[in-house]
Protein backbone atom coordinates (compact mmCIF):
# COMPACT_ATOMS: atom_id res chain seq x y z
CA UNK A 1 0.00 0.00 0.00
CA UNK A 2 1.25 3.49 -0.84
CA UNK A 3 1.80 6.19 1.78
CA UNK A 4 -1.66 7.66 2.49
CA UNK A 5 -0.22 11.02 3.53
CA UNK A 6 1.60 11.45 0.25
CA UNK A 7 -1.68 10.79 -1.57
CA UNK A 8 -3.64 13.45 0.35
CA UNK A 9 -4.38 16.91 -0.98
CA UNK A 10 -2.59 19.69 0.89
CA UNK A 11 -5.70 20.71 2.87
CA UNK A 12 -6.33 17.07 3.79
CA UNK A 13 -2.74 16.64 4.91
CA UNK A 14 -2.82 19.82 6.99
CA UNK A 15 -6.00 18.66 8.70
CA UNK A 16 -4.55 15.18 9.37
CA UNK A 17 -1.47 16.76 10.98
CA UNK A 18 -3.63 19.09 13.08
CA UNK A 19 -5.65 16.15 14.41
CA UNK A 20 -2.53 14.09 15.14
CA UNK A 21 -0.85 17.01 16.91
CA UNK A 22 -3.97 17.36 19.05
CA UNK A 23 -3.81 13.67 19.97
CA UNK A 24 -0.12 14.03 20.82
CA UNK A 25 -0.84 17.01 23.07
CA UNK A 26 -3.52 15.05 24.91
CA UNK A 27 -1.10 12.15 25.43
CA UNK A 28 1.63 14.48 26.71
CA UNK A 29 -0.81 15.98 29.22
CA UNK A 30 -1.29 12.52 30.75
CA UNK A 31 2.32 12.52 32.05
CA UNK A 32 3.11 8.95 31.05
CA UNK A 33 6.34 7.24 32.09
CA UNK A 34 6.70 3.98 30.14
CA UNK A 35 9.87 2.08 29.23
CA UNK A 36 10.38 -0.19 26.22
CA UNK A 37 14.10 0.54 25.84
CA UNK A 38 15.68 -2.88 26.35
CA UNK A 39 14.74 -6.53 26.08
CA UNK A 40 14.40 -7.42 29.74
CA UNK A 41 12.33 -10.25 31.16
CA UNK A 42 9.29 -9.12 33.12
CA UNK A 43 8.90 -9.70 36.85
CA UNK A 44 6.42 -12.47 35.98
CA UNK A 45 9.20 -14.21 34.08
CA UNK A 46 11.91 -13.93 36.72
CA UNK A 47 9.39 -15.14 39.32
CA UNK A 48 9.34 -18.48 37.46
CA UNK A 49 12.88 -19.17 38.67
CA UNK A 50 12.42 -18.23 42.32
CA UNK A 51 12.16 -21.90 43.39
CA UNK A 52 15.80 -22.29 42.30
CA UNK A 53 16.79 -20.05 45.22
CA UNK A 54 15.54 -22.68 47.67
CA UNK A 55 17.78 -25.45 46.35
CA UNK A 56 20.98 -24.36 48.08
CA UNK A 57 21.06 -23.84 51.83
CA UNK A 58 23.52 -24.05 54.72
CA UNK A 59 22.88 -27.79 54.89
CA UNK A 60 22.92 -28.54 51.14
CA UNK A 61 25.46 -30.84 49.52
CA UNK A 62 27.77 -28.45 47.65
CA UNK A 63 29.42 -30.97 45.36
CA UNK A 64 28.66 -31.96 41.79
CA UNK A 65 29.82 -35.39 40.68
CA UNK A 66 32.49 -35.11 43.36
CA UNK A 67 33.59 -31.64 42.26
CA UNK A 68 33.44 -28.96 45.02
CA UNK A 69 31.28 -25.95 44.24
CA UNK A 70 32.33 -24.10 47.38
CA UNK A 71 36.02 -23.61 46.62
CA UNK A 72 38.51 -22.72 43.92
CA UNK A 73 39.13 -24.96 40.94
CA UNK A 74 37.11 -26.58 38.14
CA UNK A 75 37.92 -23.69 35.75
CA UNK A 76 35.82 -25.07 32.88
CA UNK A 77 32.71 -25.27 35.08
CA UNK A 78 30.99 -27.99 37.08
CA UNK A 79 30.62 -31.32 35.25
CA UNK A 80 26.81 -31.19 35.28
CA UNK A 81 26.83 -27.59 34.05
CA UNK A 82 29.06 -28.47 31.11
CA UNK A 83 26.89 -31.49 30.28
CA UNK A 84 23.75 -29.35 30.38
CA UNK A 85 25.27 -26.68 28.13
CA UNK A 86 26.54 -29.38 25.75
CA UNK A 87 23.10 -31.00 25.60
CA UNK A 88 21.48 -27.63 24.88
CA UNK A 89 23.94 -26.80 22.08
CA UNK A 90 24.20 -30.43 20.88
CA UNK A 91 27.99 -30.53 21.12
CA UNK A 92 30.66 -32.50 23.00
CA UNK A 93 30.92 -31.44 26.65
CA UNK A 94 34.71 -31.72 26.34
CA UNK A 95 34.56 -28.62 24.13
CA UNK A 96 32.42 -26.50 26.48
CA UNK A 97 33.44 -23.91 29.05
CA UNK A 98 30.83 -22.65 31.52
CA UNK A 99 32.09 -19.47 33.10
CA UNK A 100 30.39 -16.39 34.48
CA UNK A 101 26.81 -15.29 34.03
CA UNK A 102 27.07 -13.24 30.82
CA UNK A 103 27.75 -14.60 27.35
CA UNK A 104 28.57 -11.03 26.29
CA UNK A 105 31.45 -11.09 28.81
CA UNK A 106 32.74 -14.27 27.18
CA UNK A 107 32.49 -12.65 23.73
CA UNK A 108 34.32 -9.57 24.97
CA UNK A 109 37.07 -11.71 26.50
CA UNK A 110 37.41 -13.80 23.32
CA UNK A 111 37.87 -10.59 21.29
CA UNK A 112 40.28 -9.23 23.91
CA UNK A 113 42.40 -12.38 23.83
CA UNK A 114 42.56 -12.32 20.02
CA UNK A 115 43.41 -8.62 20.08
CA UNK A 116 46.25 -8.94 22.58
CA UNK A 117 47.54 -12.48 21.99
CA UNK A 118 46.19 -13.65 18.64
CA UNK A 119 44.35 -16.78 17.53
CA UNK A 120 45.97 -20.07 16.54
CA UNK A 121 49.52 -18.75 16.53
CA UNK A 122 48.72 -15.72 14.36
CA UNK A 123 49.92 -12.24 15.22
CA UNK A 124 47.75 -10.44 17.77
CA UNK A 125 45.11 -8.34 16.08
CA UNK A 126 46.54 -5.22 17.71
CA UNK A 127 49.73 -5.65 15.61
CA UNK A 128 48.00 -6.15 12.28
CA UNK A 129 46.97 -2.58 11.47
CA UNK A 130 43.36 -1.92 10.58
CA UNK A 131 41.11 -4.93 11.09
CA UNK A 132 37.39 -5.33 10.53
CA UNK A 133 34.29 -7.10 11.85
CA UNK A 134 31.18 -7.69 9.79
CA UNK A 135 27.95 -6.57 11.44
CA UNK A 136 24.64 -7.89 10.07
CA UNK A 137 22.36 -4.85 10.29
CA UNK A 138 19.97 -4.15 11.81
CA UNK A 139 21.64 -6.07 14.60
CA UNK A 140 22.66 -6.12 18.26
CA UNK A 141 24.14 -2.85 19.51
CA UNK A 142 26.17 -4.45 22.30
CA UNK A 143 27.96 -6.72 19.82
CA UNK A 144 28.94 -3.72 17.73
CA UNK A 145 30.10 -1.87 20.86
CA UNK A 146 32.53 -4.67 21.76
CA UNK A 147 34.40 -4.60 18.46
CA UNK A 148 34.27 -0.79 18.31
CA UNK A 149 35.78 -0.65 21.81
CA UNK A 150 38.94 -2.29 20.49
CA UNK A 151 39.16 0.07 17.52
CA UNK A 152 38.03 -2.66 15.13
CA UNK A 153 36.24 -1.22 12.10
CA UNK A 154 32.60 -2.35 12.01
CA UNK A 155 31.28 -3.04 8.51
CA UNK A 156 27.48 -3.31 8.12
CA UNK A 157 26.12 -6.21 6.06
CA UNK A 158 22.46 -6.33 5.07
CA UNK A 159 20.23 -8.64 7.10
CA UNK A 160 17.61 -10.64 5.18
CA UNK A 161 14.74 -12.89 6.36
CA UNK A 162 17.04 -15.93 6.04
CA UNK A 163 20.15 -14.39 7.59
CA UNK A 164 22.93 -12.03 6.52
CA UNK A 165 23.49 -11.32 2.82
CA UNK A 166 25.78 -14.29 2.27
CA UNK A 167 26.99 -13.12 -1.15
CA UNK A 168 28.43 -10.06 0.59
CA UNK A 169 29.71 -12.07 3.56
CA UNK A 170 31.51 -14.52 1.30
CA UNK A 171 32.96 -11.73 -0.85
CA UNK A 172 34.38 -9.85 2.12
CA UNK A 173 35.53 -12.81 4.23
CA UNK A 174 37.16 -14.69 1.37
CA UNK A 175 38.87 -11.71 -0.30
CA UNK A 176 39.95 -9.45 2.57
CA UNK A 177 42.44 -10.74 5.18
CA UNK A 178 41.69 -7.75 7.42
CA UNK A 179 38.19 -9.14 8.08
CA UNK A 180 38.63 -11.03 11.36
CA UNK A 181 35.12 -11.77 12.51
CA UNK A 182 31.37 -11.50 12.12
CA UNK A 183 28.69 -11.08 14.76
CA UNK A 184 25.77 -13.50 14.38
CA UNK A 185 22.54 -14.12 16.30
CA UNK A 186 21.39 -17.13 14.26
CA UNK A 187 18.01 -17.84 15.85
CA UNK A 188 15.44 -15.07 16.40
CA UNK A 189 18.04 -12.44 15.60
CA UNK A 190 18.11 -9.18 17.51
CA UNK A 191 16.11 -7.12 16.50
CA UNK A 192 14.44 -8.69 13.46
CA UNK A 193 13.51 -12.05 14.97
CA UNK A 194 14.72 -13.73 11.76
CA UNK A 195 16.32 -17.19 11.97
CA UNK A 196 19.08 -18.33 9.64
CA UNK A 197 18.04 -20.85 7.01
CA UNK A 198 19.85 -24.17 6.60
CA UNK A 199 21.44 -22.82 3.43
CA UNK A 200 22.76 -19.77 5.28
CA UNK A 201 24.24 -21.92 8.05
CA UNK A 202 25.89 -24.20 5.48
CA UNK A 203 27.35 -21.22 3.62
CA UNK A 204 28.82 -19.95 6.89
CA UNK A 205 30.30 -23.38 7.58
CA UNK A 206 31.81 -23.54 4.08
CA UNK A 207 33.58 -20.16 4.28
CA UNK A 208 37.22 -20.07 3.17
CA UNK A 209 38.48 -16.98 4.99
CA UNK A 210 41.39 -14.99 3.61
CA UNK A 211 42.49 -14.56 7.25
CA UNK A 212 43.42 -17.75 9.13
CA UNK A 213 42.45 -15.96 12.36
CA UNK A 214 38.91 -15.12 11.19
CA UNK A 215 36.18 -16.41 13.52
CA UNK A 216 32.39 -16.44 13.45
CA UNK A 217 30.96 -15.20 16.77
CA UNK A 218 27.78 -17.32 16.86
CA UNK A 219 25.66 -15.86 19.67
CA UNK A 220 22.87 -18.40 20.08
CA UNK A 221 21.14 -16.27 22.71
CA UNK A 222 17.58 -17.33 21.84
CA UNK A 223 18.11 -21.01 21.15
CA UNK A 224 15.16 -22.03 23.41
CA UNK A 225 13.13 -18.82 23.27
CA UNK A 226 10.23 -20.05 21.12
CA UNK A 227 6.85 -18.36 21.46
CA UNK A 228 4.94 -21.27 19.96
CA UNK A 229 5.17 -25.07 20.16
CA UNK A 230 6.42 -25.05 16.57
CA UNK A 231 9.40 -22.72 16.78
CA UNK A 232 11.96 -21.93 14.12
CA UNK A 233 14.53 -24.65 13.46
CA UNK A 234 18.25 -23.93 13.29
CA UNK A 235 20.84 -26.21 11.75
CA UNK A 236 23.68 -27.05 14.15
CA UNK A 237 26.65 -25.02 12.93
CA UNK A 238 29.14 -27.67 14.05
CA UNK A 239 27.30 -30.37 12.11
CA UNK A 240 27.47 -28.09 9.07
CA UNK A 241 31.19 -27.56 9.67
CA UNK A 242 31.74 -31.31 9.74
CA UNK A 243 29.82 -31.67 6.45
CA UNK A 244 31.97 -28.94 4.89
CA UNK A 245 35.21 -30.44 6.20
CA UNK A 246 35.95 -27.19 8.03
CA UNK A 247 37.18 -26.53 11.56
CA UNK A 248 38.59 -23.75 13.76
CA UNK A 249 36.00 -21.31 12.45
CA UNK A 250 33.24 -20.80 15.04
CA UNK A 251 32.90 -19.66 18.64
CA UNK A 252 29.34 -20.43 19.79
CA UNK A 253 27.96 -18.67 22.86
CA UNK A 254 24.77 -18.95 24.92
CA UNK A 255 23.53 -18.39 28.45
CA UNK A 256 20.59 -18.75 30.79
CA UNK A 257 20.27 -14.95 31.11
CA UNK A 258 16.65 -14.92 29.91
CA UNK A 259 15.92 -18.44 31.09
CA UNK A 260 16.42 -17.87 34.83
CA UNK A 261 17.82 -14.60 36.19
CA UNK A 262 19.57 -11.99 34.02
CA UNK A 263 23.11 -11.36 35.33
CA UNK A 264 22.79 -14.31 37.71
CA UNK A 265 22.76 -17.26 35.37
CA UNK A 266 25.26 -19.45 33.52
CA UNK A 267 27.15 -18.43 30.39
CA UNK A 268 28.95 -20.86 28.11
CA UNK A 269 31.05 -21.10 25.00
CA UNK A 270 31.90 -23.98 22.70
CA UNK A 271 34.33 -24.25 19.80
CA UNK A 272 36.62 -26.72 18.06
CA UNK A 273 39.13 -28.56 20.29
CA UNK A 274 41.93 -26.25 19.13
CA UNK A 275 39.92 -23.07 19.62
CA UNK A 276 38.50 -24.09 22.99
CA UNK A 277 42.04 -24.84 24.16
CA UNK A 278 43.02 -21.30 23.18
CA UNK A 279 40.08 -19.81 25.05
CA UNK A 280 40.75 -22.04 28.05
CA UNK A 281 44.33 -20.76 28.23
CA UNK A 282 43.17 -17.15 28.01
CA UNK A 283 40.40 -17.54 30.57
CA UNK A 284 42.75 -19.28 33.02
CA UNK A 285 44.69 -16.02 33.31
CA UNK A 286 41.57 -13.83 33.51
CA UNK A 287 39.75 -15.89 36.17
CA UNK A 288 40.67 -18.22 39.01
CA UNK A 289 37.44 -20.16 38.68
CA UNK A 290 33.78 -19.62 37.76
CA UNK A 291 30.77 -18.96 40.02
CA UNK A 292 30.09 -22.61 40.77
CA UNK A 293 27.35 -22.13 43.37
CA UNK A 294 25.21 -20.48 40.70
CA UNK A 295 25.99 -23.38 38.38
CA UNK A 296 25.04 -25.89 41.05
CA UNK A 297 21.71 -24.19 41.71
CA UNK A 298 20.97 -24.11 37.98
CA UNK A 299 21.67 -27.77 37.27
CA UNK A 300 19.54 -28.83 40.23
CA UNK A 301 16.68 -26.62 39.06
CA UNK A 302 17.08 -27.45 35.34
CA UNK A 303 18.88 -30.81 35.19
CA UNK A 304 18.42 -31.44 31.47
CA UNK A 305 17.18 -29.92 28.23
CA UNK A 306 13.68 -31.34 28.72
CA UNK A 307 13.45 -29.39 31.97
CA UNK A 308 14.67 -26.24 30.20
CA UNK A 309 12.10 -26.62 27.44
CA UNK A 310 9.28 -27.14 29.95
CA UNK A 311 10.44 -24.04 31.83
CA UNK A 312 10.56 -22.02 28.60
CA UNK A 313 6.96 -22.95 27.80
CA UNK A 314 6.04 -21.05 30.96
CA UNK A 315 8.03 -18.07 29.67
CA UNK A 316 6.28 -18.32 26.31
CA UNK A 317 2.87 -18.21 27.97
CA UNK A 318 3.85 -14.86 29.48
CA UNK A 319 5.69 -13.37 26.51
CA UNK A 320 3.50 -14.55 23.61
CA UNK A 321 0.52 -12.30 24.45
CA UNK A 322 2.84 -9.29 24.46
CA UNK A 323 4.19 -10.08 20.99
CA UNK A 324 0.68 -10.72 19.74
CA UNK A 325 -0.48 -7.40 21.20
CA UNK A 326 2.26 -5.59 19.26
CA UNK A 327 1.06 -7.19 16.02
CA UNK A 328 -2.56 -6.39 16.84
CA UNK A 329 -1.87 -2.73 17.67
CA UNK A 330 0.41 -2.12 14.69
CA UNK A 331 -1.99 -3.79 12.28
CA UNK A 332 -4.97 -1.85 13.61
CA UNK A 333 -3.15 1.46 13.84
CA UNK A 334 -0.77 1.49 10.88
CA UNK A 335 -1.60 -1.16 8.28
CA UNK A 336 -3.90 1.21 6.37
CA UNK A 337 -1.36 4.05 6.33
CA UNK A 338 1.27 2.44 4.11
CA UNK A 339 4.05 4.15 6.07
CA UNK A 340 5.73 1.25 7.89
CA UNK A 341 6.72 -2.41 7.92
CA UNK A 342 7.59 -4.64 10.85
CA UNK A 343 8.69 -8.20 11.49
CA UNK A 344 6.52 -10.98 12.92
CA UNK A 345 8.95 -13.24 14.79
CA UNK A 346 8.00 -16.56 16.34
CA UNK A 347 10.45 -16.19 19.21
CA UNK A 348 13.21 -14.12 20.77
CA UNK A 349 12.79 -10.75 22.43
CA UNK A 350 12.34 -8.10 19.75
CA UNK A 351 10.37 -6.82 16.79
CA UNK A 352 12.08 -4.74 14.11
CA UNK A 353 10.09 -1.76 12.86
CA UNK A 354 10.84 0.40 9.81
CA UNK A 355 9.13 3.72 9.19
CA UNK A 356 9.60 6.18 6.32
CA UNK A 357 13.11 7.28 5.45
CA UNK A 358 14.29 9.95 7.89
CA UNK A 359 11.68 9.07 10.51
CA UNK A 360 13.29 6.93 13.23
CA UNK A 361 15.10 9.64 15.20
CA UNK A 362 12.06 11.89 15.08
CA UNK A 363 9.71 9.11 16.21
CA UNK A 364 11.95 8.11 19.12
CA UNK A 365 12.37 11.75 20.19
CA UNK A 366 8.63 12.36 20.00
CA UNK A 367 7.93 9.19 21.98
CA UNK A 368 10.27 10.41 24.71
CA UNK A 369 8.46 13.75 24.74
CA UNK A 370 5.17 11.87 25.10
CA UNK A 371 6.47 9.79 28.02
CA UNK A 372 7.64 6.54 26.38
CA UNK A 373 11.30 5.49 26.21
CA UNK A 374 12.41 3.37 23.25
CA UNK A 375 15.79 2.03 22.22
CA UNK A 376 17.71 4.89 20.62
CA UNK A 377 17.22 5.31 16.88
CA UNK A 378 20.25 4.00 15.03
CA UNK A 379 21.25 1.62 17.83
CA UNK A 380 20.72 -1.39 15.58
CA UNK A 381 23.49 -0.23 13.23
CA UNK A 382 27.26 0.07 13.79
CA UNK A 383 28.22 3.37 15.40
CA UNK A 384 24.52 4.20 15.78
CA UNK A 385 24.39 5.21 12.12
CA UNK A 386 21.28 3.89 10.39
CA UNK A 387 21.93 5.15 6.84
CA UNK A 388 18.24 5.60 6.03
CA UNK A 389 17.12 6.48 9.58
CA UNK A 390 14.19 4.07 9.44
CA UNK A 391 14.76 1.31 12.01
CA UNK A 392 13.37 1.13 15.53
CA UNK A 393 13.72 -1.86 17.85
CA UNK A 394 10.55 -2.70 19.77
CA UNK A 395 11.13 -4.55 23.06
CA UNK A 396 7.73 -5.72 24.34
CA UNK A 397 8.65 -8.13 27.17
CA UNK A 398 9.18 -5.96 30.24
CA UNK A 399 6.01 -3.81 30.52
CA UNK A 400 2.73 -5.29 31.68
CA UNK A 401 0.21 -5.97 28.95
CA UNK A 402 -1.74 -2.89 30.04
CA UNK A 403 1.34 -0.62 29.96
CA UNK A 404 2.50 -2.15 26.68
CA UNK A 405 -0.87 -1.42 25.12
CA UNK A 406 -0.65 2.20 26.28
CA UNK A 407 2.85 2.55 24.87
CA UNK A 408 1.84 1.07 21.52
CA UNK A 409 -1.12 3.44 21.22
CA UNK A 410 1.31 6.33 21.71
CA UNK A 411 3.67 4.77 19.17
CA UNK A 412 0.96 4.62 16.52
CA UNK A 413 0.20 8.33 16.99
CA UNK A 414 3.91 9.21 16.86
CA UNK A 415 4.53 7.21 13.69
CA UNK A 416 1.51 8.69 11.95
CA UNK A 417 2.38 12.25 12.97
CA UNK A 418 6.03 12.04 11.92
CA UNK A 419 5.05 10.33 8.64
CA UNK A 420 2.53 13.06 7.87
CA UNK A 421 5.02 15.80 8.73
CA UNK A 422 7.63 14.24 6.47
CA UNK A 423 5.10 14.07 3.64
CA UNK A 424 4.31 17.77 4.05
CA UNK A 425 8.01 18.72 4.24
CA UNK A 426 8.73 16.79 1.06
CA UNK A 427 5.86 18.57 -0.65
CA UNK A 428 7.11 21.98 0.50
CA UNK A 429 10.75 21.34 -0.48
Amino acid sequence: MSNVYEAMTTPELDEAIRQLEEQAAQIKARGLSLDMARGKPSVEQTDLSRPMLDLLSSTADLTDEGAPADNYGIPDGLPSARKLAAELLDVDAANVIVNGSSSLNLMHDAVCSAYTHGIGGCEPWCRQGEIKFLCPSPGYDRHFAVSARFGIKNIPVAMTPVGPDMDEVERLVESDPTVKGIWCVPKYANPTGFSYSDETVRRFAALKPAAPDFRIFWDNAYIVHDLYDEGDSLLNIFDALAEAGNTNLVYEFASTAKVTFPSSGMAFVTASPDDIAGLRAAFSIMRVSPEKLLQLAHVRFLPNVDAIRAHMKKHAAIVRPRFELVQEKLEAGLADAGVATWTKPRGGYFISFDGPEGSAKRIVALMRELGVTLTGAGATWPYGDDPRDTNIRIAPTYPSLEKLGEALDVFVVAVRLVSAQLAREAREA
